[in-house]
């Protein structure tokens, strides 16, 4: 059990790694999405990627997931991560209506964050306490 925090960030830094980089240089060839174009997350998506927001988002994944994966960072990593994590929760829960809710990218990227805050939930205790 020692270990099981260096693991579960090392895994979640490899996963917003992974799927940051995808972004800008496509190795990991997406499916299409058979749903109608006016669909309220092709909208939302098709308002993301001509502004660059998306980009943007991209490269903090990218770094959070470096700053993750590594021990010294970790807390960091988990500070940038947090927002794009809720924020994918709330795409899938708000604007899909729950579909894909449950795939497993979705369901490891959120239970290794917070098996990751709980084991660092010390070091975040200072930003609670009055």
């Amino acid at each position: 059990m020692k270990h099981a925090p260096t693991v579960a960030g090392a895994l979640l830094g490899l996963l917003f790694l992974t799927f940051g980089l995808n972004f800008f240089f496509n190795f990991i060839p997406m499916p299409a999405d058979p749903s109608p174009a006016d669909a309220p997350h092709k909208l939302f998506m098709a308002a993301l990627f001509p502004t660059g927001y998306l980009a943007f988002v991209k490269v903090l994944e990218i770094t959070g997931g470096l700053l993750v994966a590594l021990p010294k960072t970790r807390n960091l990593g988990l500070l940038i991560l947090g927002p794009i994590i809720v924020n994918i929760l709330a795409f899938h829960i708000f604007l899909t209506k729950g579909a894909g809710l449950f795939e497993p990218p979705v369901v490891l990227i959120t239970v290794l964050a917070l098996f990751l805050l709980w084991s660092g939930r010390r070091a975040f205790a200072g930003l609670v306490k009055n």
